[in-house]
This record gives structure tokens, sequence and C-alpha cells, in this order.
């Protein structure tokens, strides 16, 4: 079984499961939601990426099983989620780029594919120059709200920047991630110094051996 994360694009929507597939939480306004039955959250969805991919490049990763989208996570400028406003913990801070979703699919979860997708996420934001990305929490243990467990967040490497006692706004520095990299890196080295044989020693070339020279004459 392969897996594999990669930018995320609009083709990919529709292999996107429900509720996310039309889900406008965070794209739209309660209003401007309130408007739309569920073909035009489908199409309103896909032109909202479409629209950050344009403006703002990269808006997320897919998790890919054989082929398959097994799970996607989504992260942007916080502009592009008006629907934030909703909750009591905005606005995002203004270096930070909000991570909306992350969501792995009924049949592919308990594989670690919803950390894998949150690594990809903080590589991707590190190498475009970002240097946090932040999430609301939910505390009440929904297994399928529009706002992501304040557990997973918290084990995944977030921490509380704006405590509630429903929805905390939680935050990730991607220095610390990549300090945390480096570390366990060099930590691995270690261990494989450890673990790996000597290197046999070098045997000198042979050298011919040199008779003293005789002497002649009287």
């Amino acid at each position: 079984m392969s897996r594999r994360t990669a930018p995320i694009t609009v083709d990919h929507l529709a292999e996107v499961g429900e509720p996310c597939r039309s889900c406008l939480f965070w794209e739209l306004d309660a209003v401007s939601r309130a408007r739309l039955d569920h073909d035009e959250r489908v199409a309103e969805k896909q032109r909202w990426l479409s629209e950050v991919l344009r403006e703002w490049g990269s808006a997320g990763r897919v998790v890919l099983v054989d082929g398959r989208v097994a799970g996607h996570a989504i992260y942007v400028p916080a502009a592009f989620v008006p629907g934030q406003a909703a909750l009591p913990t905005a606005p995002a801070s203004p270096d930070a780029v909000v991570l909306t979703t992350v969501r792995v699919e009924p049949w592919a979860r308990g594989g670690g594919l919803a950390r894998l997708l949150v690594q990809g996420m903080a590589r991707d934001l590190v190498t475009r120059g970002q240097v946090a990305v932040e999430a609301f929490g939910d505390t009440r243990g929904r297994a399928d709200g529009c706002v992501m467990s304040a557990e997973f967040l918290g084990r995944v490497g977030f921490r509380t920047q704006r405590a509630h006692v429903t929805t905390p706004r939680m935050r990730m520095e991607l220095r610390s991630a990549i300090s945390w990299k480096d570390e366990v890196e060099a930590a691995l080295e270690k261990l494989w110094g450890v673990v790996r044989p000597a290197p046999a020693p070098v045997r000198a070339p042979h050298q011919p051996r040199t008779l003293p020279t005789r002497r002649t004459g009287p």
C-alpha cells in the first residue's frame, strides 16, 4: 500500500466525502451560506478553492492511498476565511496562516494519515516563508463538526494561543517545528552512530621487502 501527500487541486474536491465537500462554514458568512442549496454549495466550494489557488498558491494537501484521496487539509490566509468571524476567539493573528480543516475519510482512519497531513502542511508553509499557523479548536468532542478537535490539535503540535471554554484558538510556531525536526534527525544520526558497525581498518598497500645493499670492494 502506497501513501503520499500532494498539493490539493479543484479536481480533488470531487473525491472528498461529505460534509466537507459542500461545507462552507469557513468560506462564507452564515447569511450567504443559508441562501445556497447543496449543489450550489459544492460549486461555490470549487469556485472558492480555484480563487485561492490563483491568488495565493497551494491552499492545502491531500493524502493519497494507492492513488485514492484518503484525507485532506486546507490552510489559507485569514482574508480567505470570513467564516472565522463567527467564532469567539477570532480573529487569527496577523502573522499566521489559518488551518481550517484536517479530515481523514472514515475508511482510512487509524493509520496516522492526519498527522501526515499536518507534517506536509508544515513543510509547505516553511518553504514559503510563513512563520506560524493557527487553528480554532473544539473542546466538546463532536465527531464531525466544522471546527477541529482541540485535543487533536494539541497532539500534533499546537498550543493554546487564546483560551476559551469551547473554542480555543491554537497556534503552531513553524520555526519550532523545524527545530524539533532537526533535533530528531540529529538524535537519529547519533543512534546510527551507535548501532552501525565500525568500519574495517584500511590495510596499507603491500610494500615489497627491501633487501640491504651488499657492499663491494675493499
